[in-house]
């Protein structure tokens, strides 16, 4: 699966979406070759393509749709009704028990220029964003051929340049209807590893993720104040697991983990997630240029302007991708994490008991227990617990922070579940 995502096509979809011209939120929707709508229909017409080319039928197709609703004048950027339309692919798992979990991975096709508000100039938006929804693409086209225990969501966003309204209004609407996504992976940002002096970045992507929950209530945010949880909210499990699956499979490109939610004076999709209590990270190049982001396509000076598709690198984008498509993978095949996952403060004592309950899925074959020193970033220890649901080891809980997930049969292994304290 990794070996058939393609530079070349990964290249030729950024460039087929800069021709667009603009994809500003704002811009025409009925032409056929500029603005937002022809770029969304190209969008869903080669997802269509994708599933007919995967030769899947039936349940577990990949199915395409606009996931749409209408946008009313905020006051700010948008300053007239408009409709939102995300395009959506969605694969459908085969394992009862667990096709109810999604597992996204997104990008936004708007673009803008230097004018937030000018919605008529030519803005290619290339790698902001064509190189994310270029991914999604590339991971649509190369993972429907195969099947996952549990339901893969393909989704290229709009409105994110004028205030993330397609992920907001679609992680409301998913929040509302109790819809159960385990983890959204943006890509907003992946096409351009060069840096404004010195050579490429090319074998590393940044991966964000939030540490206090932006959904936390006070009584949780107690509750993780008292744990020293502050770096182990589940979008921080998250990016440690892709983390680790890319160091299994060799990845030319690997994440560079950034504890903090985005970049300074940024935002992203991913935090619409967030914002409603849902896993989500995002990746982006390691040192943007301004000079090729949120700019009106000129040169001044000697200097070229403009986020034009001449700079992405389709072997870098690649690269990204397989991040994305290993860890998809990964995750939708593993068992969900442990519930209820608890270490027992009842009483001093120097040794550690954890307990939990188990995972659903028919295929678990066990539980790993992970730890690692408190000043630590990632795990650095495993015990394999074998299929039970208590376990006490001889280490201090006062000097380790501790985690336990879930793995099957095949060697998959859903992310860490951070223990809550409780006294049985």
């Amino acid at each position: 699966m990794l070996a058939s995502i393609s530079p070349a096509i990964l290249e030729e979809n950024v460039y087929r979406l800069a021709r667009f011209g603009t994809r500003h939120t704002l811009s025409d929707i009925s032409s056929t070759e500029r603005g937002i709508g022809a770029a969304r229909r190209w969008i869903k017409s080669q997802f269509d393509h994708y599933s007919t080319e995967s030769g899947r039928t039936g349940e577990t197709a990949l199915r395409a749709y606009f996931d749409e609703h209408l946008q009313r004048p905020d006051g700010d950027r948008i300053n007239r009704q408009v409709t939102i339309a995300n395009v959506v692919a969605e694969l459908p798992g085969r394992m009862p028990e667990a096709r109810g979990r999604r597992y996204y991975v997104i990008g936004h096709y708007d673009s803008r220029a230097s004018d937030p508000m000018d919605s008529k100039s030519d803005a290619p938006g290339s790698n902001d964003d064509a190189s994310g929804v270029s991914v999604v693409m590339e991971l649509a086209r190369t993972m429907s051929r195969y099947e996952y225990d549990s339901t893969l969501i393909f989704m290229a966003t709009a409105g994110e340049e004028q205030g993330l309204y397609g992920a907001w209004h679609h992680a409301r609407t998913a929040r509302e209807k109790g819809i159960d996504i385990r983890a959204v992976l943006s890509n907003d940002i992946v096409g351009d590893p060069s840096v404004v002096s010195g050579p490429p970045q090319n074998s590393r992507v940044r991966l964000f993720s939030e540490g206090l929950p932006t959904s936390a209530g006070d009584n949780e945010m107690t509750e993780i104040l008292g744990l020293s949880g502050e770096s182990d909210s589940p979008s921080r499990q998250l990016a440690r697991a892709i983390d680790e699956v890319a160091a299994w499979h060799f990845l030319s490109v690997q994440p560079m983990l950034v504890f903090r939610q985005d970049r300074f004076l940024r935002g992203g999709d991913h935090s619409a997630f967030n914002e409603f209590g849902y896993s989500a990270v995002r990746f982006t190049v390691v040192e943007e240029n301004y000079d090729r982001q949120h700019q009106d396509i000129r040169e001044e000076n000697g200097v070229r302007y403009g986020d034009r598709p001449e700079y992405v690198d389709g072997e870098y984008m690649a690269g990204v991708a397989r991040i994305n498509a290993s860890a998809l993978a990964h995750l939708a095949n593993a068992p969900s994490a442990p519930g209820r996952t608890r270490i027992i403060v009842a009483e001093l004592a120097n040794d550690t008991t954890l307990r939990w309950s188990p995972s659903p899925e028919p295929d678990v074959a066990g539980y790993e227990i992970v730890w690692r020193e408190t000043t630590a970033s990632t795990w650095q220890q495993v015990h394999d617990a074998g299929k039970v649901t208590e376990i006490t080891l001889p280490m201090s809980k006062d000097n380790y922070f501790f985690g336990v997930r879930a793995y099957d049969a095949e060697g998959y292994r859903s992310p860490v579940s951070f223990p809550r304290a409780a006294d049985d």
